[in-house]
């Protein structure tokens, strides 16, 4: 087995690794670079391969720094099968088209360029190869490939891929513990070499509290003071969660008072669709709700605004609102425009329910900085941000050291990527010192190691 490195090398996205195993290549994983100007311009860069030689696609999930340049390998020339979970198989067309539009929409404002076109969206969705959890299948002979639940997203996987003699996981994104509506993460086999992700690899969350009464407790302060309560939130996993948990507050402790809460991401209300289609992924307890027919993505005040045009009408509704938007790091989409509108305002209230990656508008509000540049205006940050990290879905330090820990088989070599360089450089120390041996490697980008 090779292993070649070939993106989020010491920074936590554009997540794309290439294997030469059984003499056949395989790309897990083909992410898009995402937060300053300087990262997002490598998307438009020559990826360190030849397109043309790899044969088969392996998709952990489908968050964009994991899938989002997946079009331009066809553009690029590649004409294989794209792996997926079903799940994940149905929400990839959904994240890409979206990017699509937010990419044309900057194009003909901005004169951005183009990543992709939609054709290559169409090429790449009539080459997506649905499978299912624990059903090993021999992508090629001699290589035998097993998709195992992470419990990061609805969908996501970290894969096991056997070949030459060897095992490999590739870890894709570990979910956090207690995330609700989806399955726990499964425990990692044995192994040879483990590619792992390291977001959060040098920290811990705070002591468990329930997100739904760390919700209440935010929310609350926020109507207390008056203004518009402004949610950015990825559409996948991150929205649903949100839901899940209003739909808890409002319908079943009756605890907010009265007030709508606008749905403003069509990717968001497409995704929650997916959700819907595919129980047997719910844990037991949203299995449960289902069961005794609650709608547990839904409640009395929530207003989906699919159109333009609907989601224009969002500043004309006089009040107090909730508005829960795309993209997650406020770097795109209609977040913007409600974030220009707010921001100034010291009684609304920004709340951040997920990572912010370096360079992102959401970064620089997380970090103080009391203007930020939004769609080429300035716009001053008055409002109230909070940070709730019980939102996260990535594993932090303790449950990826737990992960390894109850292995059946440790690992011999560890590959940290999809992490900032310092948070994967305290990662690796505290691996090295739990996990005496275990050979623990920070790869740099553009390198190849035989496994």
């Amino acid at each position: 087995m090779k292993l070649h490195f070939c993106g989020a090398n010491k920074e936590v996205t554009g997540s794309c690794h290439l294997l030469e195993v059984a003499g056949k290549k395989l790309l897990i994983d083909c992410g898009m670079y995402q937060g300053s100007d300087y990262a997002e311009g490598k998307n438009f860069e020559d990826f360190p391969f030849d397109v043309r030689s790899v044969d088969a696609v392996l998709v952990t999930h489908a968050h964009l720094d994991h899938i989002g340049r997946l079009p331009k390998l066809f553009t690029d020339g590649y004409h294989g099968p794209v792996y997926a979970t079903h799940a994940t198989c149905d929400i990839i067309p959904l994240e890409l088209d979206d990017a699509y539009q937010i990419m044309a929409y900057n194009h003909r404002k901005f004169q951005y360029p183009m990543l992709y076109r939609e054709e290559d969206i169409a090429k790449l969705e009539s080459h997506l190869r649905p499978v299912e959890y624990r059903r090993s299948f021999e992508v090629f002979p001699g290589i035998t490939v097993t998709y195992y639940d992470a419990g990061h997203i609805f969908g996501s996987a970290f894969i096991l891929v056997e070949g030459d003699g060897k095992r490999i996981v590739f870890s894709g994104d570990i979910g956090n513990v207690n995330a609700p509506i989806i399955q726990d993460t499964e425990s990692l086999p044995a192994c040879d070499a483990l590619v792992l992700e390291s977001t959060y690899g040098n920290r811990l969350h705070p002591a468990y509290v329930s997100r739904k009464e760390a919700l209440k407790t935010v929310l609350l302060e926020a109507i207390e003071r008056g203004g518009t309560i402004m949610i950015p939130s990825f559409s996948v996993e991150r929205t649903q969660e949100l839901l899940y948990e209003l739909n808890a507050l409002i319908e079943e402790d009756r605890v907010l008072p009265s007030i709508p809460v606008f749905l403003d991401s069509p990717l968001a209300i497409d995704v929650t669709k997916v959700f819907e289609k595919y129980p047997q992924y719910y844990d037991e307890s949203a299995l449960a709700r289902v069961k005794k027919g609650d709608n547990f993505l839904g409640f009395a005040g929530l207003r989906e605004t699919y159109s333009r045009d609907e989601s224009k009408e969002i500043n004309f509704h006089k009040g107090q609102k909730i508005i829960i938007a795309g993209a997650g790091m406020m770097n795109g989409g209609r977040i913007q425009h409600h974030a220009m509108r707010y921001l100034p305002d010291p009684t609304s209230t920004l709340i951040l329910v997920g990572y912010q990656a370096f360079g992102t508008v959401g970064r620089k509000i997380q970090d103080g900085d009391p203007m930020v540049h939004i769609m080429r205006e300035e716009v001053p940050v008055r409002c109230i941000v909070k940070t709730m990290t019980e939102f996260s879905g990535h594993a932090d330090k303790a449950k990826l050291m737990s992960w390894i820990g109850a292995s059946s088989g440790q690992p011999k070599h560890i590959y940290l990527v999809h992490g900032e360089d310092q948070n994967a450089q305290d990662f690796a120390a505290a691996l090295s010192t739990e996990f005496s041996q275990i050979q623990v490697v920070i790869p740099e980008f553009d390198s190849v190691v035989e496994i």
